[in-house]
């Protein structure tokens, strides 16, 4: 749906093709983050034929084996918590400037259909009915654009969101219901929580909830060091048939290159030997949203406070420091709220956690400013 080759000549010929969020601002004209997302309404019948034509015209390729979509969505109506100091930004919930898939062909066709408008209500972040209906919306398109390429005889596959729960909740991408041959979602832990887990938690909700006729791989960001290995075992202990890196160069140490090697020949044999020994945990593991389960979670998020104590402390000494008891303040939508207190400096530390699609996928450290 985000213009790519292309992108100014397509947005001066067709500014009304253009997404519009709940403020009623069109990316023909307005910035959503970065200059070059300008994603297309698809509501629109003449958007899915130009995505159409341009597939078809992919397809016909000599040598092509298939067709890999990205960017198949709405924009981001929530970052991974990591991105927001680089936007200057917080996203506890959905805000009207992030929340796109207001354009008046997708108000007409929802209201022709459920017989309201979505922008009449108090909070239409709250509707589900809204919700799904922009999900369908990229749903078909994707169906559509598979249809094109298993005309031709060739894979269909797509690189969405970490989940199909999440997607659906944070750029409106219900990729479970996708008529894909292979998947690689874009499990990036160092995005969301920064812990090894999250691989783990994604990877076997995606296991259950994808469409059974397609292939599960995880897509992860190279770690140059040993974590690497962690993040591999993380996905293919928990339900992936394989890895996507982005980007294998990332691995730049010739130790960490030739462990890498060493370790997906391994894979390969084992995986000759006996298939069934990657996905025997599915159905017994259930991904956990609690962050106090979470051992690698709650070790970055003690550090932080300790990060901050020793800082900011008065004497030479370095303090050892003494957390209470998590106390929750605060709930609502993805968003976990608790305060502690660091005993030996008093300080009150506002600890956030956010669980999207059932999935604990960020948190937040900062000192508590009484107001």
């Amino acid at each position: 749906m985000n213009l790519e080759h292309g992108r100014d000549s397509m947005v001066k010929a067709h500014p009304e093709w253009l997404s519009v969020n709940r403020k009623g601002e069109s990316l023909a004209d307005h910035t959503a983050y970065v200059g070059y997302y300008k994603f297309m309404c698809p509501a629109l019948p003449e958007v899915r034929e130009y995505i159409k034509n341009k597939v078809k015209a992919y397809c016909e390729v000599e040598g092509l084996n298939g067709i890999a979509i990205d960017y198949h969505r709405f924009v981001d109506v929530v970052l991974p918590t990591t991105l927001w100091p680089k936007y200057g930004i917080v996203q506890d919930k959905e805000y009207p400037e992030w929340d796109y898939g207001y354009h008046p062909a997708m108000i007409n066709k929802f209201t022709d259909l459920h017989g309201y408008d979505p922008r009449e209500q108090e909070d239409p972040s709250k509707d589900g009915q809204w919700l799904q209906f922009r999900c369908d919306q990229i749903t078909e398109v994707a169906n559509e654009i598979a249809d094109v390429v298993h005309s031709y005889g060739k894979v269909m596959a797509a690189s969405p969101f970490p989940t199909p729960a999440m997607s659906r909740e944070m750029v409106r991408q219900d990729w479970g219901k996708w008529n894909l041959d292979i998947v690689f979602p874009m499990v990036y832990h160092n995005f969301y929580t920064e812990d090894v887990s999250f691989i783990s938690d994604c990877t076997i909700d995606n296991f259950l909830t994808k469409n059974p006729e397609t292939t599960l791989y995880c897509g992860m960001m190279a770690t140059d060091g040993p974590e690497m290995f962690e993040c591999m075992d993380a996905a293919l202990n928990n339900g992936a048939e394989g890895v996507s890196i982005f980007t294998i160069g990332s691995l730049k140490s010739p130790e960490i290159r030739a462990r890498f090697r060493a370790y997906t020949d391994s894979v390969k044999a084992l995986k000759a030997e006996n298939p069934e020994r990657f996905a025997a945990v599915i159905g017994v593991i259930k991904p956990d949203a609690d962050p106090f389960r979470h051992e690698g979670v709650m070790k970055r998020v003690t550090k932080k406070i300790d990060d901050y104590v020793n800082e900011n402390r008065i004497t030479k000494a370095e303090v050892k420091i003494d957390l209470g008891d998590y106390t929750l303040v605060d709930e609502y939508g993805a968003t976990r709220h608790y305060r502690v207190t660091e005993k030996k400096s008093g300080t009150e530390f506002d600890v956030t956690f956010y669980a999207y699609g059932g999935i604990l996928s960020g948190w937040n450290v900062e000192p508590h400013t009484k107001k």
